[in-house]
């Protein structure tokens, strides 16, 4: 294991805030770290612009250090015949971590889209699997307020499928994590309790399914019921095509689920000026899409990105289904 312990997040919590261990580990890192260093200082010079649609936007980042994951070769063959470069012993050595329970380890991302980015990688080397760790996003989120985590399933923005982990950055990078709470009342509401609230939202580029809860447990079986339902619709798939965001906040956890059908769009495998390279992942269903090449950054219009989108999220039909599934689920 190459990485250096800074200790427990669960004994650091004692004496400080989540926000200042955390800026204080990202701090140190990208002093000690020349690849951070310089990487984190890139972001400084990351290029955005922005597209607004019917009471919300969408904003557009050039950031050229997502060429990693938008063009990783995700197919089985080449996953064989690479390192996981997640595994603890094939860190670098500069690489500090700050341990969470026995199964994560938090570390700073020296590839940054994010002000604060951090991998949370499993410290054993098995797949991505989201229910499998859901329980442990949550504990995650909650030990990490004021941070928004992100999950890309297989063949949905993971640039490494092979070691399940999970990013977090910053509050407030993505706009979903404001829109949510604008536009939920325009949503369908699936689902209420005292504890829980689901909503659905059909007309906001993409389909997404929120879940607002102040009890882990309950969140997790209506999340279940969600996941389910999905895997029976995709049997092909080892796990339902899905990209998720979620954070802790006001002693609530906010999740939300991005049902998709399609890795990658049309555009992706487009030859000359109609290729664009997006391979969209959680970042940019929360609201930001990051084009690794300026001229992508440039030409690439409000159409295009609500065409890309039609393409990857499923469609009305399904997403009805999965709808009323959690529905019937509630009675």
């Amino acid at each position: 294991m190459n990485t250096t312990s800074i200790g427990r997040i669960e004994d650091l919590l004692k004496e400080k805030s989540s926000v200042e261990i955390l800026t204080d580990f990202i701090n140190q890192q990208v002093r000690d770290w020349p690849l951070a260093n310089g990487n984190f200082k890139g972001l400084e010079k990351v290029k955005e612009k922005e597209f607004s649609f019917d009471g919300f936007k969408m904003k557009v980042q050039f950031n050229p250090e997502r060429i990693r994951s938008s063009a990783a070769k995700v197919d089985q063959k080449s996953i064989e015949n690479r390192d996981c470069f997640l595994c603890l012993d094939k860190l670098p050595p500069e690489q500090g971590g700050i341990a969470q329970g026995k199964d994560f380890v938090i570390l700073v991302n020296p590839f940054p889209i994010i002000p604060q980015h951090f991998t949370i990688l499993k410290v054993d080397h098995v797949d991505q699997s989201f229910m499998d760790n859901l329980e442990g996003m949550l504990s995650l989120a909650k030990d990490m307020e004021g941070y928004t985590f992100f999950y890309n399933g297989p063949k949905c923005g993971a640039s490494a499928p092979d070691h399940m982990h999970f990013q977090a950055g910053s509050n407030g990078f993505m706009p979903v994590e404001a829109e949510y709470f604008s536009m939920k009342k325009q949503a369908e509401l699936l689902l209420k309790s005292n504890e829980t609230e689901v909503r659905a939202f059909h007309h906001y580029l993409r389909k997404m399914i929120s879940v607002e809860s102040t009890k882990a447990k309950e969140l997790v079986k209506i999340v279940n019921d969600f996941y389910e339902s999905f895997s029976i619709l995709q049997p092909e798939e080892k796990e339902p095509m899905l990209n998720v965001i979620c954070f802790y906040t006001g002693e609530k956890y906010i999740m939300h689920l991005f049902p998709r059908k399609l890795h990658r769009p049309t555009q992706y495998f487009a030859e000359g000026e109609d290729q664009i390279l997006i391979s969209p992942a959680s970042v940019d269903f929360g609201g930001v899409f990051i084009t690794p090449r300026q001229e992508d950054f440039e030409k690439i219009t409000a159409d295009d990105i609500e065409d890309i989108f039609n393409q990857v999220c499923v469609g009305d039909k399904v997403f009805s289904k999965l709808c009323e599934k959690i529905k019937v689920e509630s009675e």
